[in-house]
């Protein structure tokens, strides 16, 4: 083996968990790719030799390179993610694919993502490193060019920015499986009262179906959600709803004559929906890979 393919085989063992930083910073797995690809560019071009800690050296590199692309995304007024849902990531509930254990680790659900696009680049980035993957504000200081003392500033405004924002989901996946099965129940009967029953009072509905149809649309509480009966009811008894996993809580894949025009993710908590996060955008549905959920 050639000390290249030996460096490119230390990489290949770091990347799920460089692509979990990577898309809790960012909110979308084709930049979280783009940051690790780039993070493997500049371990090639380095003298790997040097590296003494090549998983904290490599965390570190792709931190730098998703701020980046966080402050290039803020400075070009692009589309962010409060204006579109993130990506989510579908799996089977006896998943058993590392890669995507790994992505799921702490049920990074879609509802938290949206709370986490809202923090500054650096808040971000020292909540994530930090809060979500136990690094040092020694290690996070240079990477925001601050003391660790800032830096656990920084961590800190974020949590407070957080806690509260994003519900915390029951952790059992039958219970959360319930409440979704009575959801469709109730759509597909059009029952209203059996849909208010299982709402939470301060439900959120977000709708992304893209720019073509005016991008994300945002509901709150239960008369706005429970309002949207017909249309639930109109998915429920056209398509059809395949159980999956959304971000490692329950969900819904809906299909039209096996074409995917819907993932849907639902949070539940204390036993109701708290979240509604649905994504129909037809050119990022066609970008997902659900190969593996044999639809």
């Amino acid at each position: 083996m050639t000390p290249h393919d030996f460096l490119a085989d230390q990489f290949q063992g770091h990347r799920p968990h460089l692509k979990a930083v990577a898309y809790r910073m960012l909110g979308s797995l084709s930049e979280a790719e783009d940051a690790v690809q780039e993070a493997w560019l500049r371990l090639a071009r380095s003298d790997s030799g040097d590296i003494d800690n090549l998983g904290g050296w490599l965390t570190t590199v792709v931190g730098r390179v998703c701020l980046d692309m966080l402050r290039a995304r803020k400075s070009r007024r692009e589309e962010s993610l409060e204006e579109r849902l993130p990506d989510p990531v579908v799996s089977l509930a006896d998943a058993a694919d590392p890669e995507q254990e790994v992505l799921l680790a702490d049920s990074v659900g879609l509802a938290l993502l949206v709370v986490l696009e809202s923090l500054s680049p650096a808040e971000r980035l020292a909540f994530v490193l930090h809060d979500m993957f136990g690094l040092p504000f020694e290690q996070i200081a240079p990477i925001v060019d601050r003391t660790p003392v800032a830096a656990k500033k920084l961590a800190s405004r974020a949590r407070q920015r957080v806690r509260g924002a994003a519900p915390n989901p029951d952790p059992d996946p039958a219970d959360q499986r319930r409440v979704v099965d009575a959801f469709l129940a109730a759509a597909r009967g059009g029952d209203f009262a059996a849909l208010v029953s299982i709402l939470d009072p301060d439900v959120v509905l977000r709708g992304d179906g893209g720019t073509l149809a005016g991008g994300m649309k945002v509901l709150r509480g239960v008369a706005a959600v429970a309002g949207q009966l017909g249309t639930f009811q109109r998915m429920a008894t056209s398509a059809t709803a395949h159980p999956a996993l959304v971000n490692g809580l329950a969900g819904l894949v809906n299909t039209l004559d096996g074409r995917l025009i819907s993932v849907m993710s639902f949070t539940i908590s204390d036993g109701k929906i708290s979240t509604i996060d649905i994504l129909s955008d037809s050119d990022r549905l066609a970008r997902l890979d659900l190969t593996h959920l044999e639809l």
